[in-house]
Parts: structure tokens; C-alpha cells; sequence
């Protein structure tokens, strides 16, 4: 029920075209994969999550067109995660940056090694986040401070990205992928429909006024109410014992 991606790049798993691609066409097999439940991201090794972007790859863009065109492509396999029906858990085993960071961003839940570093260091570069960082950032940690970060490039520890609420959880450098695998496997236990709806009326809901959010849940709510998970959820309640869900 759980499925790990591994982004593995070395020597820092920077995000090329090719990865891009490999990757949005993993995301499309995870999404009709019903034997799947709960997905893990993480980068290959033990220097890097993701290093950000291939900044050769930049340096060849032409200017206007074709750069809005790159940016505008890496958004639409970055929302896939977002959008992919299933949690996602980012596990962090080093540094993410850059376009590293914003894929991180896009994970339902982050999970990190007590040794990693945060940022969107774009700007010192004489360039802006171009996949999702200047929308993301501020929705998780305030526009103030996300302002701050993304204008002056800053990268931050994995305690103070904690503090601020990038991330759920800190652990030993070596811990991360059994913290994020417990995790998995502790969501998976669920009732696929009620995590599925649950999760989709939390993304929509940021998205929407809070009266449309409110009827958006209401509407999930009575969709998950008539499962047989539901029914036998409830029944095992009152009989004081561990439901056995069927994903139904």
C-alpha cells in the first residue's frame, strides 16, 4: 500500500527536463494504481533531497517565451502532487532548495533529517522561484516571512523550518525515511475514500472562501457517511474493537 520515489540524481538530484518528465509520468502510474494507498518522496543519497533545478539547464533558456514555458511546465508536474488524490509525504535526507523545496512544498506532509537546509535561494542567482515557491512559501508560513526568505535567499536549518511550520516533524539524519515510513503506513490503515475526501476538501478548501470550503466538506462528509468503511467504522466503535477497512 505504500510506493517510494526516489529522485536520484548525483550528485544532488538537481531537477533536470529528463526528471521532470520521468517523473510526471511516475506520478500518472501512482495515480491509477489502486494497489497504492500512500507515496514517499525522497532523494537518492544522503547529501541532498533535491539541490534545486539544473542551473546549466537555466543558463541555456532562452529569455521570455521559453523560460515563462519551462516554469509554466515544472508548475504542472509539481500541482500533480498536490492533486494526486493520495497523500504524499516528503522525506528529506539533506538540503532542499530551489525547485527542490518547491516540490517539497507540494508533498501533503514533510518529514526531515536534523541536518538538512531550506530556501529558495533564487534570487542570488538574479532570478525568482519559477515552480510554485512564490505561491507555496506564503501559504505555509506567512507572507511575511516568506517574503523574507524568497527575497533575500536565505537558507534556514531544519529546526527553524520546523518552528516556522515548513515542516511536521525533525528527526535523526538516519531516522527519516523509518519516521516517514511509519507515518505511511499509520495513514494507510485508513479507509481509502475517507482519506481521499478528506484530503481533497483540505487542498480545495485553501483555495476557496470558508462558506465554500464549509459546503465543499458537507458534501464529502455524506459522500464517506454511505461507505461500508463508515458503517463498519462505527461499528467498531461500539464494540470496542480495531476496524477492519475494505477501502469501500
Amino acid at each position: 500500500r505504500l510506493a517510494i520515489v526516489t529522485i536520484d540524481r548525483p550528485p544532488v538530484n538537481a531537477l533536470s527536463r529528463q526528471v521532470m518528465q520521468e517523473l510526471d509520468q511516475c506520478l500518472e502510474g501512482l495515480r491509477a494504481d489502486t494497489a497504492v494507498k500512500v507515496v514517499i518522496l525522497t532523494g537518492g543519497g544522503s547529501l541532498a533531497f533535491i539541490a534545486g533545478a539544473d542551473i546549466k539547464e537555466i543558463s541555456q533558456l532562452g529569455p521570455g517565451q521559453e523560460a515563462a514555458q519551462v516554469a509554466a511546465g515544472g508548475q504542472a508536474v509539481i500541482m500533480k502532487i498536490q492533486r494526486l488524490g493520495k497523500p504524499v509525504i516528503a522525506a528529506i535526507n539533506g538540503v532542499c532548495l530551489g525547485g527542490g523545496l518547491e516540490l517539497a512544498m507540494a508533498c501533503h506532509l514533510r518529514v526531515t533529517g536534523d541536518r538538512a537546509r531550506f530556501g529558495q535561494p533564487e534570487i542570488t542567482l538574479g532570478i525568482i522561484p519559477g515552480f510554485g515557491g512564490t505561491q507555496r512559501l506564503p501559504r505555509l508560513i506567512g507572507k511575511a516571512k516568506a517574503t523574507e526568505l524568497i527575497l533575500t535567499g536565505e537558507v534556514i536549518s531544519a529546526q527553524e523550518a520546523h518552528r516556522l511550520g515548513l515542516v511536521n516533524d525533525v528527526v535523526p539524519q538516519d531516522q527519516v525515511m523509518k519516521v516517514a515510513k511509519d507515518l505511511a503506513r499509520k495513514i494507510a490503515s485508513k479507509g481509502r475514500v475517507a482519506v481521499r475526501e478528506a484530503l481533497e476538501a483540505i487542498e480545495q478548501g485553501l483555495e476557496q472562501s470558508l462558506d465554500k470550503g464549509l459546503v465543499n466538506e458537507a458534501n464529502a462528509f455524506g459522500r464517506v457517511a454511505a461507505t461500508e468503511d463508515a458503517k463498519e467504522g462505527v461499528k467498531a466503535f461500539l464494540e470496542k474493537r480495531q476496524p477492519q477497512f475494505k477501502d469501500r
